[in-house]
């Protein structure tokens, strides 16, 4: 299974031949990046977790075949991916996006509005160890203030109909906030992709005008959570809610009663009118403890710069609720089953590029999953075995290990 992404991923998009064109800044380099690159892809797909880890299978004879020499050091990968530009690996998010787009793999859902959902994540935190790129606040607690170190970036991951793309991310640095960093992300991606998305979608931070203002300003329509009871935008929708009867619709199982107002001009920051949906929104759950069905009550609410004419209420409903593909989906895969918060080497690029090759070797993965697989492969195997699979594939041929006389 191993070799067959791997064969996937150079008939599809050439992407083994684009990773050997990566460069680095050693002046007379020994092992060739290209080489370290390979190296580092298959680690991801069959998640090993470490460098180390994958040092470890040094002897396998895959990669004499894969790489066609010796797999490099835990030491050697660590330094050339420090030293390697983080628009390299940029540059091959963008390429696998043009072949699948090519490809019709991202399809918009059917209220026809791509959205570009940004978010931030912070991979780890550390008391001890830091580096000149490292983020620090001070933690009050009883026995005295304490100064963590840690690292942040934005994400932005593009949702269509039935597939997500991890596109780009951007570090945060020191004396800025997520959304700082967010426009930088977002001017980007804009130049890159100018036709990749139409929404712009965040969460309560980002309802902010000057974001709102630029977004809107680079011809991209934008949507965040509204929270702040205290606005004046919030207080003038919620006089208006009682005398407006709601329009019912059904969500995910659940039934929404959805407040619709749009033209507000009571947000004098932002230049444009703005319209305001609230939802609320009743379902059921199954208890897991007690086996029972409980009803489970939410509200919901977002600020737009959607007109009704392009996206009706039921398509703003929808599009403010997949901001989770972000979280869940998105940061809590990537943390949790392909080990994208380890820090493979504590150094800000080096950092960043690790978790740019992450959504790389994600994006691959499941665009072999759902577009190369037969629909009876999926049914009997689900993603994890998958990757079992391909780790098998890695471990094939290493010597067994005894101990004793």
């Amino acid at each position: 299974m191993l070799r067959r992404i791997l064969a996937y991923a150079q008939k599809s998009c050439q992407l083994i031949d684009q990773l050997d064109d990566i460069t680095d800044g050693r002046k007379r380099p020994q092992i060739p990046a290209g080489r370290v690159f390979r190296s580092v892809l298959v680690m991801l797909l069959v998640r090993l977790g470490s460098l180390n880890g994958l040092e470890q299978t040094k002897p396998s004879p895959f990669w004499r075949r894969f790489v066609n020499g010796d797999l490099p050091s835990a030491d050697t990968i660590g330094r050339v991916v420090q030293k390697t530009s983080a628009d390299e690996v940029r540059d091959l998010l963008h390429y696998l996006y043009e072949r699948l787009k090519r490809n019709k793999a991202l399809a918009p859902p059917p209220h026809g509005l791509m959205v570009a959902i940004l978010d931030g994540h912070e991979s780890h935190a550390s008391y001890l160890q830091h580096c000149e790129g490292c983020l620090q606040r001070t933690i009050h607690t009883a026995e005295g203030d304490r100064i963590p170190y840690y690292h942040r970036a934005v994400t932005l991951l593009l949702a269509g109909g039935e597939r997500s793309l991890l596109l780009d991310a951007e570090p945060m640095r020191r004396g800025e906030d997520e959304v700082a960093a967010a426009l930088r992300l977002f001017d980007r991606v804009v130049d890159r992709y100018p036709r990749a998305f139409d929404v712009v979608l965040g969460d309560s931070l980002y309802a902010q005008a000057p974001f709102f203002n630029h977004v809107k300003s680079r011809g991209k329509d934008v949507l965040a959570v509204l929270k702040d009871e205290q606005r004046d935008l919030f207080q003038d929708a919620q006089s208006l809610w009682p005398q407006i009867e709601p329009i019912v619709l059904q969500h995910a199982g659940r039934q929404c009663r959805v407040w619709d107002l749009e033209g507000f001009k009571t947000w004098p920051q932002c230049h444009y009118p703005v319209r305001v949906i609230r939802s609320l929104e009743t379902g059921e759950v199954r208890r897991q403890l007690t086996k029972q069905i409980e009803e489970t009550n939410g509200e919901w609410a977002w600020v737009t710069t959607l007109t009704k004419f392009r996206a009706d209420s039921e398509a703003g409903v929808q599009i403010g609720h997949s901001r989770w593909l972000v979280e869940n989906p998105g940061f809590n895969e990537l943390a949790t089953r392909w080990h994208a918060n380890h820090v493979h080497r504590h150094e800000a690029n080096a950092i960043l590029v690790f978790w740019l090759l992450t959504m790389l070797a994600c994006n691959l993965f499941m665009a072999f999953y759902h577009r190369n697989l037969k629909p009876a492969a999926r049914l009997a195997y689900d993603t994890l075995q998958i990757f079992r699979m391909m780790l098998v594939e890695l471990y094939q041929g290493l010597p067994i290990c005894r101990h004793g006389p």
